[in-house]
């Protein structure tokens, strides 16, 4: 059995003539009355009265076309619901964000997405860069705001924003004296860090290693504007974002990295090989496009 014995049968029924239901369908008379013989068959029933000029419903027959209007109907449903979800543009995304930063970018970004595809709800959910891989890599979000490196077996990821990594120190500090700085000069300093859960972590130590210094780590912070205050309230200085600095215009020396340049690259990820749904596409294509109103470049 399925949907075009279905179809025919309900057919046949409404007009009570093979030949009207020919007509409507679009199919040839023997086509429909072999279909109905075949259904009849495998439900081992008679489900047309063909003894008179209209043609009639038998009891098994009422039965089975009830049940055929409703299986109809929910396949017509099903086409329809697919039908709004492209052409309507509705659905859901479930984004991951990194806290403080990725909220500080995205905004404008989503405000311009949700203009132009109202219906589509976007669900959004803060977590660290590494945690945000796992959510990603275990389908918990369709997409992650991280930064780079990832892992390229595991996620396709498109390039969003690159910034240069900035040493933060207090206005009194010596390095407040200085535009540039090579990171081998800050091997005595007390350096304030993001935990091991954020990339920064790894891309800061690496960088420091490939200097030839080992970092002195005198405390490590979760949250962007802790590290600021703390640099501010002369615990040790900090390398952070270009952007992150800006926020602590006036309140801390902002000093370029030379040798080597260290970048710190956002990217938007998602998992290979996994369906996306109509409205996570949607999504990706914008930001491809370039339609956001956010500047994404080197």
């Amino acid at each position: 059995m399925d949907i075009q014995h279905l179809k025919y049968l309900v057919e046949v029924a409404k007009h009570k003539n093979f030949t009207k239901a020919s007509q409507s369908l679009h199919v040839s008379q023997p086509s429909i009355s072999k279909m109905i013989k075949s259904l009849e068959a495998e439900l081992q029933v008679t489900l047309l009265d063909r003894s008179e000029r209209k043609v009639e419903l038998t009891d098994a027959g009422k039965l089975v076309f009830e049940q055929a209007v409703k299986i109809l109907q929910m396949v017509e449903d099903v086409h329809s619901s697919v039908n709004e979800l492209v052409h309507i543009k509705k659905g859901t995304i479930n984004m991951g964000l990194m806290p403080t930063l990725g909220v500080m970018l995205f905004p404008s970004v989503i405000a311009g997405f949700k203009k132009e595809y109202p219906q589509i709800d976007i669900q959004m959910a803060e977590a660290s860069g590494k945690l945000l891989e796992r959510k990603v890599l275990e389908g918990e979000v369709d997409l992650g705001i991280t930064v780079l490196p990832v892992h390229s077996e595991m996620f396709e990821s498109i390039p969003l924003l690159k910034e240069e990594l900035v040493v933060i120190a207090d206005p009194e500090h010596w390095l407040s004296e200085r535009k540039f700085v090579s990171l081998s000069d800050l091997e005595n300093e007390d350096l304030i860090l993001f935990t091991e859960e954020f990339v920064l972590h790894d891309v800061v130590k690496q960088a420091c290693l490939e200097s030839g210094i080992e970092p002195n780590v005198v405390n490590e912070s979760s949250l962007w504007d802790i590290v600021g205050e703390m640099v501010v309230a002369q615990f040790g200085i900090s390398i952070v974002p270009l952007s992150v600095a800006n926020r602590f215009k006036g309140r801390v020396s902002v000093v370029s990295i030379t040798s080597p340049t260290v970048n710190w690259e956002l990217a938007l990820i998602y998992r290979k090989n996994k369906y996306l749904s109509y409205a996570t596409r949607e999504f990706i294509a914008y930001i491809q496009e370039g339609k956001t109103n956010y500047n994404f470049k080197e």
